[in-house]
């Protein structure tokens, strides 16, 4: 009888997710189909992808092609804009993440004059709207000649991404047991230690989320590289090659879906790679009401 009723319990339960699991699978569908739609055209013939759907190409007979790729990793110099991609992207993820958490671990744990109306003026930053900081980033760049270098796209990326980072950073760290940090006092540790041994450690959740974060936005950003690299092509990062394949007259747009595709991989390896971190550091980093 026992056996018997909880195989019912979770009859019941089965029955009633299922609206939830079949609301979850619609909405995974409607985010999976038209990746799944990209990657095929990415190796069909431009007139089948003018003409026919992509789900037409699983017919027979079979026309996919490796041209789309080739042209774009060697004509369209795909291959060393994905390079660039990289040099962009790690140093700016790696950067802001690393003075945010110097930061928060100030914000949260230090006391010095004005702690708290900093930490307001670092939060207020996050409405700030990037375009009202373009032209005067741009003409102090300008200055002293940082525009189309890779350095200047990493300053102007780590200043974008710190105010999120401190504030993720400081309400994860904050949540830290305080008897901690007590009994490392105790032994003699210094501020330093502590944030190397104890909060670096134990913040890993954090750190992973918010690079996830980083990583996709320099990753998948065209406005700053366009404004701070400009038509340099030695620097250009993937989004602003993609954006020059298609000419003035609309010719080689058939090469955007191969292009689209080659600057998913990445992100997507990243984002399984660090997903087990993603849900936990979101939500320890969260105000608690």
């Amino acid at each position: 009888m026992k056996s018997l009723g909880a195989r019912n319990n979770v009859l019941v339960k089965i029955v009633s997710k299922g609206p939830l699991n079949i609301l979850i699978l619609f909405i995974c569908a409607a985010w999976l189909i038209p990746s799944l739609g990209l990657f095929v055209s990415s190796f069909r013939p431009a007139h089948l992808i003018l003409s026919t759907g992509w789900w037409r190409a699983f017919k027979t007979p079979f026309t996919f092609t490796l041209e789309n790729y080739k042209k774009v990793l060697t004509t369209a110099g795909m291959g060393r804009s994905f390079i660039n991609s990289l040099i962009i992207t790690i140093p700016a993820t790696v950067m802001p993440i690393l003075i945010a958490a110097f930061a928060a671990y100030a914000f949260a744990w230090m006391k010095f004059p004005g702690r708290d109306f900093l930490f307001l003026l670092v939060v207020a930053l996050l409405v700030v709207p990037i375009q009202m900081t373009l032209i005067p980033v741009l003409t102090l760049f300008n200055k002293l000649r940082l525009t189309g270098t890779f350095l200047g796209i990493w300053i102007a990326h780590t200043g974008y991404g710190l105010p999120f980072a401190v504030y993720l950073l400081r309400n994860f760290i904050g949540e830290l047991p305080e008897e901690m940090f007590e009994s490392a006092r105790l032994d003699g540790a210094s501020h330093y230690t502590i944030f190397l041994h104890l909060v670096l450690p134990t913040s890993i959740p954090a750190l992973s989320s918010l690079a996830i974060f980083q990583f996709m936005w320099v990753w998948n950003d065209l406005l700053v590289a366009l404004i701070y690299l400009g038509g340099n092509p030695t620097v250009s990062p993937m989004p602003l090659s993609i954006s020059n394949l298609v000419n003035s007259y609309g010719a080689g747009w058939e090469y955007l879906t191969s292009a689209a595709f080659i600057s998913m991989v990445l992100p997507i390896v990243i984002f399984f790679s660090l997903q087990k971190y993603f849900v936990r550091g979101i939500l320890a980093g969260s105000v608690k009401g």
